[in-house]
């Protein structure tokens, strides 16, 4: 892909978040000072053209694997967890309109009066009048990850590039805050993550994307610019292609 007028490399991305992105130093919940962080990185997006669309999870707020593990019923638990991430959606959108960013939230499980229903062809249109497009509620459907989720709605949304943030750097051949030694991978397929058993996404979102040709780049959130290097094409993270 050509770089666009701005010299973006990227001109519509889909961001996955997780829910524990919104931490901070806290255990429990959402820090005020990364919502305003967000909302900075995403106007420097917004001002050079970039157009945003943004899944975010809600494992921040409440974890419905672990409670299932305890027996709670796994449906039960896959809708609390999607009401979760409309919490975090709605804490987003106010962090975003306080700095005069024009966002609109969309959520895959039904709540007038709250949050407008998703729907594609308004969220294309959103998203080419230069708002940020929030998704809520996953897919709407239990037992589906907000990978999962992410990857649906980047394709839905013709972007170029699903960009998912995480506490490391990129990709490793294990976890580099357990393992000193673990290896870093600048770029990978589809396939080598399926043969390796990379831990990137569930098996869902990696075949949605592979099947779609979708690119995924991982990077850390919380590195300063690493977000603006992706999108300028610069050599930070790891980058998925298909084979």
């Amino acid at each position: 892909m050509s770089a666009d007028q701005n010299g973006n490399k990227y001109k519509r991305i889909l961001l996955k978040l997780s829910g524990e992105e919104l931490l901070g130093n806290r255990n429990l919940g959402i820090d005020p000072k990364i919502l305003d962080n967000i909302a900075l990185e995403m106007g420097q997006l917004v001002g050079i053209g970039v157009q945003i669309g943004i899944v975010i999870g809600g494992g921040n707020l409440f974890r419905g694997s672990a409670l299932s593990a305890a027996g709670m019923d796994r449906i039960t638990g896959d809708h609390m967890g999607m009401l979760a991430t409309l919490m975090n959606a709605m804490a987003v959108r106010d962090a975003l309109e306080r700095k005069n960013i024009s966002t609109q939230l969309m959520s895959s499980v039904p709540m007038a009066g709250v949050v407008e229903p998703y729907d594609r062809r308004k969220a294309m249109r959103h998203l080419k009048q230069g708002e940020i497009v929030l998704f809520a509620g996953g897919t709407g459907n239990p037992l589906f990850t907000t990978d999962s989720a992410a990857c649906l709605r980047g394709i839905e949304i013709d972007a170029d590039i699903v960009l998912k943030a995480t506490k490391v750097d990129g990709v490793y051949t294990a976890d580099p805050l357990q393992d000193p030694d673990a290896k870093f991978f600048r770029t990978l397929t589809y396939d080598q993550i399926i043969e390796q058993k990379l831990s990137v996404m569930d098996l869902t979102a990696i075949c949605l994307c592979r099947e779609h040709h979708m690119p995924v780049g991982v990077f850390k959130m919380s590195k300063s610019g690493a977000l603006l290097r992706v999108i300028m094409g610069a050599a930070e993270g790891t980058i998925i292609r298909p084979g």
